[in-house]
């Protein structure tokens, strides 16, 4: 039988981390924070990776960050602009969207809009600030269990050996393709984002004219461009299209599918999705694609709902266990509540390790499935149309607009309750 956590306690409990992303990171900090557990970091690439364009927090996960130590770091980088605008493929302003007011006056956090680069940035040095270690270019390969300790083994023939272990490594987890699930495999979603960024002397616009989120519905897909810097020196582009099978690149690996292309590569993909973009609007989007110098590809690849997520003295967090469409903004959000909920468990001493895991899965499944599906009807947006299905859509969506300010239905929190949960309040 797994020790007691008080057992555990007479020596230094020690966590091994497969996984060196936010996810990695972020449990980490928290753990060593709360626990007193000593982390330790395996990460397989050389060094940390900057892949990826920009990150959207909402309040449910600014306020963790806070918790964290780590919010006025981030909120001096990222942006923190609300207001989303929805625009016509013809040109016009269909109307605007709130999406945030209703859970910022709940929780004090609005949302933030960060580059991925600068999110890695202030969490590794806050691990370096508290010591923790992280080993680069450990690539896993094997895990054995014993009564008391867990060990990773890894290609360069090195090992690590703890009380327990994480698997922080994303939807190709191989904590959970070796040890834990070998049976769930990713999905790819039907979805492929292109996106890049572009600094804004490279492209210059109308002051105030890309304040927040822009958002263009396109019969091949979403376009949707924002500023990802608090100087707004720097906008992120993302253009969310349907494909059959990820043709645009690559494994599930969350690094090497995002991979580097000319942009060249995207020119005929956007140059047909945005050809009926109209006036200074559809020049604005055509001229930010040719903009760009380099465009990444990102096939949407999740794991289907049910998945094991804990065996023996390994537990999955994050994308490992419950990845979804990046769609509803919480994959970063839903990975600081993983941790800071086993940080609560982990720190109730009269609980065996496997009643931690067993409390953790039992408490984190049914608001994870229920963010997924929302993420997965949220991508559904991203499908192809006709150009009179696309003329319908917009104009359906500009009465619901319409009558959603007339009833001032904002004050009902549509869409927004998810963002005012708190994991710490959660009963245990």
């Amino acid at each position: 039988m797994a020790p007691c956590l008080s057992e555990l306690r007479n020596a230094e409990t020690i966590v091994l981390i497969i996984g060196g992303g936010p996810v990695g990171i972020a449990a980490a900090l928290i753990l060593k924070q709360r626990t007193h557990i000593a982390p330790v970091i395996y990460e397989a690439q050389l060094e940390p990776t900057t892949i990826g364009g920009a990150i959207r927090i909402p309040s449910n996960g600014l306020r963790l960050l806070r918790r964290l130590g780590l919010y006025e770091e981030l909120a001096l980088r990222g942006s923190r602009e609300t207001n989303v605008v929805l625009h016509s493929v013809q040109g016009f302003v269909i109307g605007q969207l709130d999406m945030i007011s209703w859970s910022e006056k709940r929780t004090g956090f609005g949302l933030l809009k960060i580059r991925r680069s600068d999110l890695m940035d202030v969490l590794y040095g806050a691990a370096r600030k508290a010591g923790i270690q992280v080993h680069f270019g450990r690539k896993l390969v094997e895990i054995e269990e014993g009564d008391q300790q867990v060990t990773a083994i890894f290609s360069d023939g090195t090992r690590g050996t703890a009380d327990f272990l994480l698997g922080c490594d994303g939807v190709s987890s191989s904590v959970r393709k070796l040890y834990v699930d070998s049976d769930i495999q990713p999905e790819y979603s039907g979805v492929t984002d292109i996106y890049s960024l572009v600094p804004t002397y490279d492209r210059p616009t109308p002051v105030g004219m890309l304040s927040g989120l822009h958002v263009t519905f396109t019969g091949a897909g979403m376009f949707a461009i924002t500023s990802a810097t608090r100087s707004s020196d720097e906008n992120y582009w993302f253009f969310s299209t349907a494909s059959p099978s990820p043709a645009l690149r690559g494994t599930s690996d969350g690094r090497e599918e995002q991979k580097l292309r000319h942009a060249d590569d995207a020119q005929a993909i956007l140059r047909d999705a945005l050809k009926g973009g109209q006036g200074e609007w559809g020049d604005l989007l055509r001229d930010f694609a040719e903009k760009s110098k380099t465009v990444r590809f990102h096939p949407v690849f999740t794991l289907p709902l049910g998945g094991v997520w804990h065996r023996g003295r390994c537990l999955l967090l994050g994308d490992a266990a419950h990845a979804m469409s990046p769609h509803s903004s919480q994959g970063v959000s839903m990975a600081l509540e993983d941790v800071f909920l086993l940080s609560r468990l982990l720190n109730r001493s009269s609980l065996p390790l496997k009643d931690v895991f067993k409390t953790y899965d039992q408490k984190r499944r049914p608001r994870t499935e229920e963010i997924y599906r929302t993420a997965k009807d949220l991508g559904k947006m991203r499908k192809k149309t006709g150009p009179w299905q696309l003329w319908l859509n917009e104009l359906i969506l500009t009465m619901v607009l319409y009558c959603y300010g007339a009833l001032n239905l904002l004050k009902l929190g549509i869409g927004q309750q998810p963002m005012v949960y708190d994991i710490e309040k959660e009963e245990l």
